[in-house]
């Protein structure tokens, strides 16, 4: 398995993944607007981030009908696993080519409010698939 995908998608991994978002340069540039509640679906599992100002700051796990989030991906873990891998396949590599190509990777909710902040979420997903972001 490699190191990326070690306890995914499990709450420790979001964890993880948070702490990558919130201490990178560049999401603190592009991420100053980017103020919203996304979900995150990976196969059964359902996580809505809280984010504020390009950080995610509380992650819900498992929301019931009284969380809400504007807008969220969803998709089967192994969609998820080809996207975190090292080399990811063709049309894997990006969420955006994912959201056009592959049917199994979904934009949920209000698109607008998702794409009103795409510079950030594009860099927020990339920071999934960073080198070394393991959950030991």
């Amino acid at each position: 398995m490699p190191e990326i995908q070690r306890g995914f998608p499990g709450l420790g991994w979001l964890e993880a993944f948070r702490e990558r978002v919130n201490g990178d340069a560049e999401m603190k540039v592009v991420g100053d607007w980017f103020t919203t509640s996304l979900s995150l679906g990976f196969g059964e599992r359902r996580y809505v981030l809280r984010v504020e100002k390009g950080r995610i700051g509380e992650i819900v796990a498992n929301p019931r009908l009284d969380v809400r989030a504007s807008f969220g991906f969803r998709a089967p873990l192994e969609v998820w696993r080809k996207f975190l891998s090292p080399t990811p396949p063709p049309l894997f590599h990006d969420f955006f080519a994912m959201l056009m190509r592959v049917p199994e990777f979904v934009l949920e909710g209000d698109s607008l409010v998702a794409m009103q902040n795409a510079r950030a979420l594009h860099r927020m997903m990339n920071l999934m698939r960073a080198p070394g972001a393991t959950n030991d």
